[in-house]
């Protein structure tokens, strides 16, 4: 029987591992960075660079905006975690709401940790879902599907808004480097998803026959493994979004934790009295999110924040009135998240160390624990 199906006593080393990131002193080391970046980013480079006390300025800001903002900031969260429940969480393992927010949330003080493309929520995630009983190539299938899903509207807003800046059909900056070269790139990388879903699902099936030897077919074994699960993870997504009786849950989470977040950084404009076209703010924010792929900046702090400051200046906004609108949403999409997330952390543990307590025996059909009565764990009949 493949590791991956075995029940983890089978296993040995006594169940699955414990996260292993997650360390008090790996907390506090992280803690430690992210206070200096604050303090050198929103403290003492606005003085170096002669914008002066711009967390001052949050004094000046309108709290019905702030308001405003806060309500999409909880809005593009609730979105996020539908989207990974109508994903993820549903089908065979029945993850109630309650676990799927302890998921999602714990992943967000996880991206603490890593940076590049939130490695450290992915990592957290795995477990989770591996400590529910998941076998390990659906956890990554699921996984797969989850966040090429996510990101599918990253490109393709980028591609729409570009177009319609560039044509002239919305008002803003129009220049090709803010526009027709984003458009392009997104859609190379709209055709390589569409790619990926042309691998087969049988590729160890298809190199089999051609490997010889002992070795080389456990080589081939072995690697087969990453191109079936990429495909199946991307045709999965490409079946939700093509389907919207399927998956219009998961469709709707997508495209609104994106809506909801644009919304964030809108509101924050609107609440210094800054008025940006509504493309403009769409453009700026996905260009400046970019930066979040930069793997030396724990949760992409200072990378994110220079991102957008940079992609908007661009557009032609003056430094001074940037600066203090992307202090505050990142304050309320980033920072106000946290706490509540480190919360839903521990929650996530006491909730694991439950479905151990259970005892249950994985389905070795399914790869599931199946439940008891009451349980919130369901098997599917």
């Amino acid at each position: 029987m493949p590791d991956d199906e075995r029940p983890d006593e089978e296993r040995g080393g006594g169940g699955i591992a414990e996260l292993p990131v997650f360390t008090t002193k790996r907390m506090l080391q992280t803690g430690a960075v992210v206070l200096i970046l604050l303090v050198g980013i929103y403290f003492l480079f606005p003085k170096l660079v002669g914008l002066g006390d711009a967390v001052g300025k949050l004094g000046d800001a309108d709290p019905v905006w702030i308001g405003v903002a806060v309500v999409f900031s909880i809005a593009s969260y609730a979105t996020y975690i539908a989207l990974f429940k109508a994903v993820v969480g549903g089908d065979d393992l029945r993850l109630t709401w309650s676990e799927t927010y302890q998921i999602n949330m714990a992943g967000v003080a996880a991206t603490l940790l890593f940076s590049a493309g939130g490695a450290g929520g992915v990592a957290l995630t795995y477990w989770a879902l591996r400590k529910a009983g998941m076998r390990r190539r659906e956890v990554a299938r699921r996984m797969i599907a989850f966040v090429s899903l996510h990101y599918a509207f990253y490109p393709l807003a980028l591609i729409v808004f570009g177009l319609l800046l560039r044509t002239g059909v919305l008002n803003g900056e129009n220049s090709v480097e803010l526009t027709i070269i984003p458009a392009a790139v997104a859609g190379i990388m709209l055709v390589l998803g569409v790619l990926v879903t042309l691998i087969p699902a049988d590729v160890e099936g298809k190199l089999m026959p051609h490997a010889h030897g002992a070795h080389t077919r456990s080589f081939v074994e072995w690697a087969s493994r990453v191109p079936e699960t990429l495909g199946d993870g991307f045709r999965f997504a490409l079946s939700l979004f093509t389907h919207p009786r399927k998956g219009g849950l998961a469709v709707l989470g997508a495209a609104g934790f994106w809506a909801f977040s644009i919304g964030v950084l809108w509101a924050s404009f609107h609440s210094l009295g800054i008025h940006v076209p509504l493309a403009v703010v769409v453009q700026g924010f996905f260009l400046g999110m970019v930066a979040n792929l930069f793997p030396l900046a724990p949760a992409g702090v200072g990378a994110v924040d220079a991102g957008m400051i940079g992609a908007f200046v661009l557009f032609g906004l003056p430094e001074e009135t940037v600066f203090p609108a992307i202090l505050i949403f990142r304050l309320v999409s980033f920072w106000m998240p946290i706490p509540p997330g480190v919360v839903a952390f521990f929650q996530l543990r006491n909730t694991v160390h439950r479905w151990e307590a259970e005892g249950l025996p994985i389905d070795r059909d399914t790869g599931l624990r199946p439940a008891p009565a009451g349980s919130t764990l369901q098997k599917v009949k």
